[in-house]
């Protein structure tokens, strides 16, 4: 692990080069670098009020069926998953993916935001999800669900009539890493690869060369974002600097893109999510681990 005053150094340099000016013009609010990735509540009423907008509810159904943002369409954090593939929480293959998106109004020409009521734990998985599919436009709701709610703002049961359309996939593999990606890299300076699982998960065994930095550090106690200097400090101490490539994995892929979405709405350029985790990892013979009761 890099210490803090050295991971420090390495940070200050690079960020200029990802634009600290960018971070600059948001010092009245949150920082962000790219704050568009991250909708705020007044924001998203705006949009509705404004349009277009497709809104996307990715709590369990019965949560939507009870009540959801006016216009939201609702999309499982589960209904991406195949209950069939070998690796165990994998999605779904990518012709149905963008199909059910299709289904559900959702298209690349128009901004989409994500949201639950996890602390966006649910949601970045979907944000990645499409972004990785060739979306530029998506975002998560800052607070989610219950940060609405809490506003004393609108809810609908209502189910809204959505005209079917097509989305254009187009792969974007510089989000994505795969295990020999990963493999591949090993020693390389360049690249940080991080572990969001918990620390008890992270000690039973882990990659090797993986830092362990659990998600839930990215958020405040309200369920928000933490503030962007606190998250820069934060992931600085660990050696994740936003010169280097950066890949995120957790268990199932869902934890992992919650980190992918904190370090692309803080601006760092080379961010990927080892989508199928430690739960393909884990369970490769030819691939290295390491255990903390080992040493490793």
């Amino acid at each position: 692990m890099i210490g803090l005053s050295q991971g420090i150094s390495r940070f200050l340099a690079p960020l200029a080069l990802i634009g600290l000016t960018a971070c600059a013009s948001h010092a009245a609010d949150d920082g962000y670098a790219n704050k568009q990735l991250l909708t705020d509540t007044e924001t998203l009423h705006v949009m509705i009020e404004t349009g277009p907008v497709n809104i996307v509810d990715v709590r369990p159904k019965e949560a939507y069926d009870k009540g959801h943002i006016p216009g939201a369409v609702h999309l499982g954090a589960d209904d991406v998953v195949d209950p069939d593939a070998h690796v165990d929480g994998d999605l779904l293959p990518h012709a149905t993916l963008v199909r059910m998106l299709g289904e559900r109004g959702i298209d690349k020409d128009t901004p989409v935001v994500f949201y639950d009521d996890k602390g966006g734990f649910h949601a970045a998985r979907l944000f990645w999800m499409v972004e990785y599919f060739g979306h530029r436009q998506a975002s998560v709701l800052n607070g989610g669900f219950p940060k609405w709610v809490a506003e004393d703002r609108k809810v609908s049961t209502r189910a809204p009539k959505v005209k079917e359309t097509s989305f254009a996939y187009t792969r974007t593999p510089r989000r994505h890493a795969t295990a020999d990606w990963l493999l591949d890299r090993q020693g390389d300076d360049s690249v940080v690869v991080i572990d969001v699982r918990p620390s008890k998960l992270y000690n039973d065994g882990h990659i090797p060369w993986a830092q362990s930095i659990p998600w839930k550090q990215n958020l405040a106690e309200d369920g928000t974002l933490k503030p962007a200097a606190e998250l820069l400090k934060h992931f600085a101490s660990h050696g994740v600097t936003p010169d280097r490539n950066v890949a995120v994995h957790c268990q199932v892929g869902k934890a992992a893109a919650h980190t992918y979405l904190t370090l692309r709405v803080l601006g760092y350029p080379r961010v990927r999510s080892y989508d199928r985790s430690w739960a393909e990892w884990g369970k490769a013979d030819d691939l290295p681990k390491s255990a903390a009761e080992l040493g490793g």
